[in-house]
């Protein structure tokens, strides 16, 4: 079921700002979560002798556990931790 989303009235532009960091540092950390699950899951399971369809596991956590990864990351951000706002750019446009 779609969920309707509501923009809250008239935000600051302070306010908003502040809003847009806090997202871009949220993306930031999950940027550096990703860089450190391709790291551990490359790198950290070379010794490993698990294979997975004849790929060693680190080839295939290392290409398709970081996909899955960052897929979960995105899912996060855009449900728990962004806000929709109106930022007001198009009556600036016109």
């Amino acid at each position: 079921m779609a969920k309707i989303l509501k923009f809250e009235p008239k935000m600051t532009e302070a306010k908003k700002f502040s809003l847009v960091k806090r997202e871009a540092v949220y993306t930031g950390i999950a940027l550096v979560g990703l860089i450190i699950f391709w790291l551990i899951a490359g790198f950290g399971l070379a010794n490993s002798d698990v294979k997975i369809f004849h790929l060693p596991l680190w080839a295939v956590a290392g290409s398709i556990g970081v996909w899955l990864f960052a897929i979960l990351a995105s899912y996060i951000l855009s449900r728990k931790l962004f806000k929709d706002i109106d930022l007001g750019g198009e009556e600036n446009d016109k």
